[in-house]
């Protein structure tokens, strides 16, 4: 196209409807994120508002009461923190090492893309099935304890797994084939080359993929409703299979309160939650920065 061509009526007005979609792109682009920061502070002005004044000493080393003004978040927070803490130690491992093992090690077989596919699905079922799942197989068939930390870590591991294996194998997938062939080169093997060379590149992504994975799992009441983690606890949990609660159903529990005391404790209790969120996502950050790698 000539210059000439570019100057003429037809080429300004296709450039002129270019621009303004382009502009109205960016304005409904702009709006979207306007609108979420504006319920976002809508919600923490409103749990500000009601809860600020119930976080005192009392309420934070407190358990559950059927009086609000000694009931406390301790219990369900400590419950929160060991089921997290097995959470982790479960899906993170297990979940790192079946990536890694299909994008490097398996074979292009058809069972192995039916594998794929499965753990594909698992992401993105409903979060009450693996509830269902852990009642029937840790508690009906394993008979272990009911509404402790271990059974609600184990089945929330199961529902956060997929996730991780998922972001795992595309942030190891996203590695420079340079990166391998390199270690190839000077003799590595191919255990030494994903361990070496591959995993510690692809760590920041597979980190990410965990925290995305462990806030989702931090916030469920779903599946703990089916292992029995809604009852009264009036105790923190001294072990991973004493009876326990966990902040978000503690929440729940004390919004279906009819004692209009218990407002203010679940807009405080909420208010612990997201904290916990933070700081969970805070320590994840953190070692996704120490060991991400500039190219």
């Amino acid at each position: 196209m000539s210059k000439s061509d570019w100057n003429s009526p037809e080429a300004v007005k296709r450039l002129a409807k270019r621009h303004a979609a382009e502009r109205r792109f960016k304005a409904i682009g702009l709006g979207a994120i306007v609108l979420s920061l504006a319920f976002l502070a809508l919600l923490l002005f409103i749990m500000l508002r009601n809860g600020l004044g119930g976080l005192d000493w009392t309420f934070l080393s407190g358990s559950d009461s059927t009086d609000a003004s000694v009931a406390g978040v301790w219990g369900a927070a400590k419950g929160s923190l060991l089921t997290m803490l097995v959470t982790l130690l479960i899906s993170f491992p297990m979940g790192v090492l079946a990536a890694i093992y299909l994008e490097e090690f398996a074979p292009r077989k058809r069972w192995i893309e039916w594998v794929e596919v499965s753990i594909n699905n698992l992401a993105a079922v409903p979060s009450i099935i693996f509830g269902l799942l852990g009642l029937a197989v840790f508690i009906n068939t394993l008979n272990m304890p009911r509404s402790s930390p271990l059974v609600g870590g184990l089945t929330l591991a199961l529902m956060t797994m997929p996730v991780i294996v998922i972001s795992g194998r595309n942030a190891i997938k996203a590695v420079p084939p340079s990166i391998r062939e390199a270690a190839y080169g000077i003799g590595a093997s191919k255990v030494q080359t994903t361990f070496h060379h591959v995993l510690p590149l692809a760590l920041p992504g597979i980190l990410t993929g965990t925290i995305i994975g462990m806030a989702r799992a931090l916030g469920e009441t779903a599946p703990l409703l089916m292992i029995g983690m809604r009852a009264f606890i009036a105790t923190p949990p001294d072990s991973l299979t004493a009876p326990s609660s966990v902040l978000p159903m503690q929440i729940f529990l004390w919004s279906d309160e009819i004692d209009k005391a218990f407002v203010q404790n679940t807009s405080a209790a909420i208010i612990v939650l997201l904290v916990f969120l933070l700081a969970m996502n805070g320590i994840a950050i953190y070692l996704r920065n120490k060991f991400e790698v500039r190219w």
